[in-house]
């Protein structure tokens, strides 16, 4: 297992965790996350292995349609660095862009068809 960190662009979110070496992410294709345009982990992570460190009032909160999913982002810089997925609530997907000593544009990338998910 590998220690990953990573962070909003300010600083104001980080977050920690341990897996696999990571080689690919996926892109969702739902509405929001299109708009968005991040490549997200294709694990998941429970919130006791995503460590997780914000000041007090930086970490806000977006939810739309059946608010099931949190897409959590950075009420100063805005960078979204995870969000807790629709189909496993208490899950993580991670903004893999937000992870330090990785680069997105040399990972295999898979398409999620969020588009029809519900």
């Amino acid at each position: 297992m590998k220690k990953f960190q990573g962070s909003c662009h300010c600083g104001s979110v980080t977050f920690s965790f341990e897996e696999e070496d990571i080689t690919s992410g996926l892109r969702c294709t739902c509405s929001y996350c299109e708009r968005r345009g991040s490549a997200l982990s294709k694990f998941t992570l429970s919130k006791d292995k995503l460590n997780i460190n914000a000041n007090d009032d930086s970490m806000g909160l977006y939810q739309f349609d059946t608010k099931i999913a949190k897409h959590y982002f950075c009420n100063k810089c805005g960078i979204h660095p995870f969000l807790e997925t629709v189909r496993a609530p208490g899950q993580f997907r991670v903004n893999l862009g937000c992870l330090d000593g990785i680069d997105v544009d040399k990972l295999q990338i898979d398409i999620f068809d969020g588009k029809n998910l519900l």
